[in-house]
């Protein structure tokens, strides 16, 4: 039989069904001769597990059963991890490139997610640009030295969304309702019943690095851009929000 892998991202927001099913999945690995060639990936933010986290006692109790099971703990990029990546994006020598790293590893804190998305603001402010003259990238070291940054991914997403025009914002808005990823189907069959441009404006985010399009769907880049979406509206007004779109989709 062929290997069969299951993968779990955000495991820290799985429910109890979920687990149990993966546990069950576990034993019968064990149990079964044709179960043997499974395998499960999970992977989740470890400041967001608690002890008492259910997917814990699982991982105890299929150890009991022969279940191997390893904890992998990634950390962020340390200064030559950083400087590594910058060369490389840059085609620059280490050697050249050090000193903006060193900026940028103090600025992210070696945030992979954070990098990228600093990285390209850079580039649209002026700050990082292609010489046609030599023939590389330059730098502004003490302009991007100074510039201040948010707290935390979080922030700068936001920040990142509400420098956009309104209508890609209120489109970033619409979309976070419905997920992580959504369906050019779904879209376009909301965009006739709120009577309201979805596709123009989701793709200036697209365009923006916020969102991926790819086999006829809509993504955000990470969970951090959906919750700066979603978070752009007014408590109070969500629940509103997903009345008024549910509907229109039943209605329409």
């Amino acid at each position: 039989s062929l290997p069969i892998i299951l993968f779990l991202d955000d495991l820290q927001w799985a429910d109890e069904a979920s687990i149990e099913v993966v546990k069950q999945l576990l034993l019968m690995s064990v149990s079964s001769y044709q179960c043997k060639q499974f395998f499960f990936v999970g992977c989740c933010r470890g400041n967001e597990m608690k002890q008492d986290h259910k997917i814990w006692a699982v991982l105890n109790g299929v150890r009991n059963f022969g279940v191997h099971t390893e904890i992998i703990e990634l950390s962020c990029m340390d200064k030559d991890t950083t400087n590594s990546m910058v060369s490389d994006v840059l085609c620059l020598s280490p050697r050249l490139t050090r000193p903006l790293s060193d900026i940028l590893f103090h600025k992210t804190k070696g945030n992979p997610l954070f990098f990228c998305q600093i990285m390209s603001s850079w580039s649209k402010d002026g700050l990082l640009k292609l010489s046609l003259h030599r023939h590389r990238w330059e730098w502004e070291e003490e302009r991007i030295q100074s510039t201040e940054l948010p707290e935390n991914v979080a922030m700068f997403f936001t920040g990142t969304i509400r420098n956009l025009p309104n209508e890609v914002q209120s489109a970033l808005c619409i979309l976070s309702c419905f997920g992580a990823t959504s369906t050019v189907k779904l879209i376009k069959s909301l965009e006739q019943a709120i009577n309201t441009p979805l596709f123009q404006p989701l793709d200036k985010a697209v365009f923006e690095g916020l969102l991926i399009k790819h086999d006829e769907k809509y993504s955000f880049v990470h969970d951090h851009v959906q919750s700066a979406a979603y978070n752009l509206m007014k408590p109070e007004e969500r629940c509103l929000y997903h009345f008024q779109y549910g509907l229109a989709l039943c209605s329409g």
